[in-house]
């Protein structure tokens, strides 16, 4: 169903093969395992002291320099996951071994070390058990050595290493509630459970945890000393809600990660420390507060003959990130999964797909971790994974936006501390396209220099915008310098974010200035100067009903030097009367295929449109306004999958209108966004639906 977001995208085999591939992998691994050995540790995974390792030996005081760049590496779910002919020859995951993880240890310490990929991390599958304590050990028949033995040996070679866990307390550790947890006197796993044995996590496999229990945090404590003693240096915690498209109290591991937050910090080694899948944004403040990042989306591998399609699910990230770009930076980054490009045989991607997958994640300053076998990279991967350039701007830590997603062609871009910017060109259509970045959508004026980084060549001069031939699913990587770099940049990303018969609110991003600070902007309506603030919101005030006006804006610095005007942004008010809402489930709209009214208690008037997309679709009649014209539209909708796309068709004239998802199985509560559409004067219809994929469920549109 829809509402479900369980099948969106056609995800729905995917989503079900990552739940069982990594939750339900560990729990039956380690079942297999103590049913053989009761709950013996093997002799090679003997439970680490309290405290870690002389060798581990890193002060609290450096945690707080973890993740200053996104981190880079290599990660084994990619090569587990895939059904590519012999590479999983015994069944799922199959192919992590400890001799594999040592493979790939030393190609990836003599190929792409030099370039700063230094990780290697160790995802589910690893575990064999738990001991009478509840702590963790390795499978002795795939890790004979155990994962401190892996650690030094990539320390030796000076790469890190990272491990797995699945958020929750695994049935297996619990011991029937008679484990007694160490370093916590009087302490036993029946503490630090709720008496209903209630689930959580994306899988549903592991008891929920009560952190007011003292016992729980002592409970952490005593594995992240594990961890510590094996001188691990990452750990992974997933399954992680809300979000991994479970939500509620059940679901609700901010405690947890909190918890582990604090638990990584007191064995005093440096252990970064993110979080998976699908993170909910709604609590964007606390992954940043206790983790140095967290996957904004499902798993990018397709559970399939190859490791990856272009539409299971590379191409969403496009969509997934837009939300959380703010939240990135230094300690904390918005990992968007694997990156599978080194063989294009095995990822099932074209040369031009390989390049605009990676392009996304170095402008979007993610994770690089490479999912491919490392022993058969091909020439074009190794180019890839190799070109400097492209890894800078990765490293620069400076996430691009987009101009804007209302086609397959989009434009992406940052503004560099020395002035310069990074702009990459996507064509994610399925036909070969043009694309062009235009000045001032970036904030250039005049003339710029243009290099193409994926080339490492200049391509020459340019004036007022780029342009290129991209094949389908292509890209271009640019560093763009403008000739000007000391008057304030012109405003980019005027848009119209409120509006009443009298009065138009707008908002932009701030000017970038090279030798003053940005004293203030004027705008403009018409060539009218209109109002004046020092941030990059104001509302303009004594306008006419049913009127459309022309508004730019043009930033000071402190020096009294001026940018150019901002591209203009129309915007109509509303009538006399005001905005209008139109509700979804209106008897006078018209419901096409699968599409249904549903019940929804935290939408207006109680219910909501869902099931659009595929063959589905709803159409608002009657839309009325008092004069042609660009109108602000707010639509009310409710996606608690990741982000969903509808294909807004406005009298016969489509675009694309991709919006937030919650990711937390929320389908009650509804979201709202605001974007100009053109409507002519009288009635206008208003079409949602999409062809390709599902579309989130529609509330009511107010314009």
């Amino acid at each position: 169903m829809a509402r479900s977001g369980l099948s969106v995208r056609q995800r729905t085999a995917r989503i079900r093969n990552s739940r069982l591939g990594r939750g339900a992998l560990a729990v039956s691994l380690s079942m297999a395992t103590l049913l053989s050995t009761a709950v013996a540790a093997s002799p090679a995974a003997v439970a680490a002291p309290a405290a870690p390792s002389a060798d581990a030996g890193q002060n609290t005081a450096q945690y707080s320099n973890l993740a200053k760049t996104p981190y880079m590496g290599w990660s084994s779910w990619s090569l587990e996951s895939t059904n590519y002919p012999g590479v999983n020859p015994t069944g799922s995951a199959s192919w992590l071994t400890e001799q594999h993880v040592l493979q790939q240890t030393d190609v990836l310490a003599d190929k792409l070390k030099s370039h700063g990929y230094n990780f290697v991390n160790i995802d589910a599958g690893w575990l064999g058990g738990y001991d009478v304590n509840g702590l963790p050990f390795a499978k002795a028949s795939t890790f004979p050595d155990g994962i401190k033995y892996i650690a030094d040996y990539a320390h030796k070679k000076g790469l890190k290493l990272g491990i797995y866990l699945a958020v929750g307390l695994d049935p297996l550790a619990y011991g029937g509630g008679k484990n007694v947890i160490k370093g916590a006197t009087g302490c036993t796993t029946r503490d630090i459970v709720y008496p209903d044995l209630r689930l959580t996590n994306g899988w549903d496999t592991n008891y929920k945890i009560d952190y007011s229990s003292p016992c729980a945090q002592a409970y952490a404590n005593s594995i992240a000393n594990v961890f510590a003693g094996w001188n691990v240096d990452f750990l992974k915690m997933d399954g992680v809600g809300p979000g991994s498209f479970k939500g509620g109290a059940n679901y609700d591991n901010t405690a947890d990660i909190a918890a582990w937050s604090q638990a990584l910090k007191q064995t005093g080694r440096s252990i970064q420390f993110t979080i998976s899948w699908a993170l909910s944004h709604n609590q964007a403040d606390t992954w940043k507060k206790y983790s140095n990042g967290w996957r904004i989306d499902t798993d990018v591998e397709c559970y399939c003959d190859t490791i990856v399609t272009w539409d299971n699910s590379v191409k969403q990230r496009w969509y997934d990130v837009v939300q959380w770009i703010p939240d990135a930076g230094p300690g904390h980054w918005n990992n968007l999964d694997s990156l599978d490009v080194g063989n294009g045989q095995m990822d099932g991607l074209t040369e031009a797909e390989r390049q605009s997958y990676m392009t996304l994640w170095a402008i979007e300053a993610a994770p690089l971790y490479v999912g491919d076998d490392l022993t058969k990279l091909d020439d074009y991967g190794v180019k890839l994974l190799t070109n400097d350039e492209v890894i800078a701007v990765d490293q620069a830590g400076t996430p691009a936006k987009p101009v804007s997603q209302t086609s397959d062609q989009q434009v992406w871009s940052n503004r560099n501390a020395d002035g310069s910017y990074t702009v990459a060109l996507f064509n994610n259509g399925a036909a070969p396209a043009n694309v062009t970045a235009n000045w001032s959508d970036l904030g250039i004026s005049g003339g710029a220099g243009v290099r193409d980084l994926w080339s490492r060549s200049d391509v020459g001069n340019a004036f007022g915008s780029y342009s290129a031939d991209l094949p389908a699913h292509g890209s271009k990587l640019l560093r763009i310098t403008p000739w000007n770099s000391f008057t304030p940049t012109l405003p980019v990303n005027v848009h119209g974010t409120a509006s009443t018969p009298s009065s138009v609110s707008l908002a932009w991003d701030p000017s970038g200035d090279r030798i003053g600070k940005i004293s203030g902007y004027d705008v403009y309506a018409g060539g009218k100067k209109v109002a004046f603030t020092k941030g990059t919101t104001v509302t303009v005030s004594g306008l006419k009903p049913g009127t459309g006006y022309q508004f730019t804006v043009v930033a000071t610095d402190g020096f009294g030097l001026r940018s150019p005007a901002s591209k203009a942004v129309g915007v109509t008010t509303p009538a006399t009367d005001g905005a209008v809402s139109y509700e979804a489930e209106a008897a006078t709209n018209t419901l096409d295929g699968g599409a249904s009214v549903v019940s929804c208690a935290g939408c207006s008037g109680g219910n909501k449109v869902g099931n659009i997309g595929g063959g589905g679709s709803m159409t608002f009649n009657g839309v009325t306004v008092p004069a042609a014209g660009t109108y602000l539209m707010t639509l009310s909708y409710v996606d608690a999958d990741s982000s969903r796309i509808a294909v807004v068709t406005v009298n016969g004239t489509p675009f694309n209108l991709p919006v937030a998802g919650s990711n937390n199985n929320d389908w009650s509560t509804a979201q709202s966004v605001t974007v100009p559409v053109q409507l002519k004067a009288g009635a206008n219809t208003l079409k949602f639906g999409n062809p390709n994929g599902y579309v989130y469920d529609v509330d009511k549109i107010t314009l």
